[in-house]
């Protein structure tokens, strides 16, 4: 990503903010500040069974782990802690069993010769990222991965793309899997029904999000046409770490992804229904995050870690505040503003259109992206937006450099 701004979720609005929020609620969700209990403490790893939590040496973790044909990891993806985690576990599992092939849902599959090319040591970052489409598919702090493609790059470790265009999942949430054509899924077979916990979980934050939704039973369609687009994000990923374990059978597949994809009624239970059963899931856990969440079967293990808040922009790179999605024939639309943001502060809201930035037109988020990047501390950045019926001419400031 431009490090202009961290915007973009990388899938449709509802869906991509339910993922986020599913991840969070279900496991980071902050306690008090004076937290009566500490179950995993910074540093070290703990395994949450019916008994309670029981810590286990990094030495146990990887023994466990190296008979595993598929490990996933996971995080939230604004955490820089959690990706500095994925890094150190990633070159310790490394190192106990080198035979390993790296999955990430950050990809498209299209981009997938990309990701040879740069393990071939053939790009620049600029070029791959670039070539990879980053700031229009996923958009997250470029920094804060790059640590990751780089070890799969220094060791020349296959790099896999796991995710479908994001327009699939967009019109599976809208139109349901059936209304699509073989041709249009990318490949993807039927996903495995959700279990009744999964279901639950996804209820809970579909209600969240918005008014046409909050009082939906469990039978709305658009509420079963949401569960589908999420089983079929779910399940892509399963197929290509299957597919992959099929091309490397004796490599072991360690996959990146999203917290909300590594419940037991996630991604896992979409790879048990391809033949895949006995997949590792470790997680990094917030210091501060509720221990009520810390359930049997969340993980196999977590790790302790410091909960950071997302860094400040680099310096001379400003940030904006927002999280967009494309919107169909031009233009985005603002998710979600940070409190107390540049764009808070210029009164942008969540719903607005940006129409235009910088006297340009927007088409996708990269031109949103571009702008903010382009942006010099202190000075003002003009958009037009659309709100309901309107269109408004706002004025966002950028802050000056701090000395």
């Amino acid at each position: 990503m431009a490090r202009g701004a961290r915007v973009i979720r990388a899938f449709p609005g509802r869906l991509g903010n339910a993922l986020a929020r599913l991840g969070a609620v279900t496991a980071f969700a902050l306690a008090p500040a004076a937290c009566a209990q500490e179950c995993v403490r910074t540093g070290a790893w703990v395994a949450p069974d019916a008994q309670g939590y029981k810590e286990l040496s990094l030495g146990e973790v990887l023994e466990r782990a190296a008979r595993r044909p598929v490990v996933l990891l996971g995080e939230l993806h604004e955490q820089p802690e959690h990706h500095r985690w994925q890094l150190h576990t990633m070159a310790a599992l490394h190192a106990r069993r080198s035979d390993m092939v790296l999955g990430f849902e950050m990809f498209p599959r299209r981009v997938q010769t990309v990701l040879d090319r740069w393990v071939a040591g053939e790009l620049s970052e600029a070029e791959f990222l670039k070539q990879s489409d980053w700031a229009q598919v996923w958009g997250f702090e470029t920094a804060q991965y790059l640590p990751l493609f780089h070890f799969a790059r220094m060791n020349r470790i296959p790099m896999l793309a796991l995710n479908v265009e994001r327009s699939l999942i967009r019109e599976i949430g809208r139109k349901g899997f059936d209304a699509l054509p073989d041709g249009v899924r990318e490949g993807v077979g039927r996903p495995q029904a959700a279990g009744s916990e999964y279901l639950r979980e996804l209820h809970a934050v579909y209600r969240e999000h918005g008014a046409d939704s909050k009082n939906a039973p469990m039978d709305d369609p658009g509420f079963q046409r949401f569960v589908e687009g999420q089983l079929m994000w779910d399940r892509a990923m399963a197929e290509a770490i299957s597919g992959a374990r099929a091309r490397y059978p004796d490599r072991q597949v360690v996959a990146v992804m999203g917290r909300g994809h590594t419940g037991p009624g996630a991604v896992p239970l979409q790879l048990r229904a391809l033949g895949v059963s006995d997949t590792m899931v470790l997680l990094p856990w917030d210091r501060g995050a509720q221990c009520a969440g810390l359930k049997p079967g969340i993980a196999d293990a977590v790790f302790g870690v410091e909960a950071q808040r997302p860094g400040p922009a680099r310096a001379g790179r400003p940030l904006l505040g927002v999280v967009l999605e494309a919107v169909e024939g031009g233009g985005v639309r603002i998710q979600r503003v940070s409190e107390g943001s540049v764009a808070a502060q210029a009164g942008l809201q969540a719903g607005d259109i940006v129409i235009t930035i910088a006297g340009r037109q927007v088409w996708n988020t990269s031109d949103v992206v571009e702008a903010v990047a382009r942006q010099a501390p202190g000075t003002w950045l003009p958009l037009r937006v659309r709100r309901a019926d309107a269109e408004l001419d706002i004025l966002a400031k950028f802050p000056p450099q701090p000395s």
